[in-house]
């Protein structure tokens, strides 16, 4: 039995009519678009002198960008063109002023201006052509609808897709911003450290040779006991100044390097059978990434020593290409992770901000290995 030729071909299914359905809308929205770009745009631009211009022109921008935003989304649906969403425009400075600063120097909405523009002629020829394919030349009609996609798709790539460099320089401000509050915790950290810790020993100590000298004639003994503790006080002082000094950057990694500075966190570790360390380096990187990699260490193996349960740990560090590489191992209990608000959350967020990695491998049962990369950068002798 002989089977049934089907009355339409396969090219003639589903997909066909969206994009006929694309191409049709292209008119409507087209000449939508175009009223609103250019009469909001050329209103703004004939009234720039004025208080309401630059506003108004900001305005019409923002509308390009959500019209342009909606075009994405539409020719995403209908032709299966991949785009990535455009990050919102941000200002730089507050208030008004730099809302529309920021709109008026968004290249996102000015490209997609000249889109709203150019899709009035170009609605007309692909709604025209799309209709009459449609009535008189339906041979012809698969093949000429996939031309205008193809046409539609290119207009819509070249004009409404976010600029990989603007991306790259969000993504940096936003790196730029997370190093800033960090800063500033560590700034705050300091000043709690000094108001509760050494400024306030420091107070109590004056107070205490105050009275010490006013019974240094008539209760000599007394004085010098005073004394005497007065000078416990001083040696607290000066070592948890040292040590809130260590937090801030170590001499022995300025002096001596990450290799001996390692080795000297190392020491202060609490695992049972001790860290070991291991520094295989050409020379020193620049001290920014260096400070870096002594900071995470430091924090890697405070978290060991506090959480994993660990008898022994190991410290690795080397240079691979441009890259400097840092192994913390622990044979602890496992189960490491990162999650919001978490220590290794911090500690990949500012690694992150140098263009840095931080990898987690952490099987619950143990062991745990931590791996960090951080942009090899030559010191700079000064």
């Amino acid at each position: 039995m002989m089977k049934e030729t089907p009355d339409r071909p396969p090219l003639y299914g589903a997909k066909l009519w969206r994009q006929v359905q694309h191409l049709l809308l292209n008119l409507p929205l087209g000449l939508a678009g175009f009223t609103f770009t250019v009469t909001l745009l050329s209103v703004g631009l004939a009234l720039a002198v004025t208080v309401v211009g630059l506003p108004l022109l900001a305005a019409g921008l923002a509308g390009c960008r959500l019209f342009g935003q909606f075009a994405r989304r539409r020719c995403a649906l209908a032709l299966d063109l991949e785009m990535t969403e455009a990050p919102p425009v941000r200002a730089t400075r507050p208030g008004i002023a730099g809302r529309v600063s920021a709109a008026l120097t968004d290249a996102l909405g000015w490209r997609s201006a000249l889109y709203a523009v150019l899709l009035l002629p170009w609605g007309i020829i692909s709604f025209t052509l799309t209709v009459v394919l449609v009535l008189v030349g339906w041979p012809l009609l698969p093949w000429a609808a996939r031309f205008l996609s193809a046409v539609d798709r290119i207009l819509v790539d070249s004009l409404l897709s976010p600029n990989p460099l603007s991306a790259r320089v969000r993504e940096l401000e936003d790196d730029r911003g997370a190093v800033v509050d960090t800063a500033a915790a560590d700034l705050r950290r300091i000043e709690r450290d000094l108001h509760d810790g050494a400024q306030a020993r420091l107070v109590a100590l004056a107070m205490d040779l105050g009275l010490a000298k006013e019974k240094l004639t008539e209760d000599p003994e007394a004085a010098a006991e005073m004394v005497g503790a007065a000078h416990g006080e001083v040696k607290l002082a000066l070592q948890e100044l040292r040590d809130l000094a260590r937090g801030i950057h170590p001499a022995v990694l300025t002096d001596r390097g990450l290799d001996a500075a390692l080795s000297a966190i190392a020491a202060r570790c609490t695992v049972p059978e001790g860290v070991t360390v291991h520094v295989d380096l050409p020379g020193r990187p620049d001290s920014a990434v260096e400070g870096i990699a002594y900071f995470t260490v430091s924090e890697l193996l405070t978290n060991i020593s506090k959480h994993a349960g660990a008898r022994s740990a190991s410290v690795e560090v080397w240079q691979a290409a441009d890259r400097l590489m840092l192994l913390v191992k622990d044979d602890g209990k496992g189960g490491a992770a990162s999650y919001p608000g978490s220590g290794l959350a911090g500690l990949t967020e500012r690694i992150g901000a140098v263009d840095g990695l931080l990898l987690v491998d952490s099987p619950a049962g143990g062991p745990t290995a931590v791996t960090v990369e951080l942009p090899w950068r030559t010191r700079v002798s000064r």
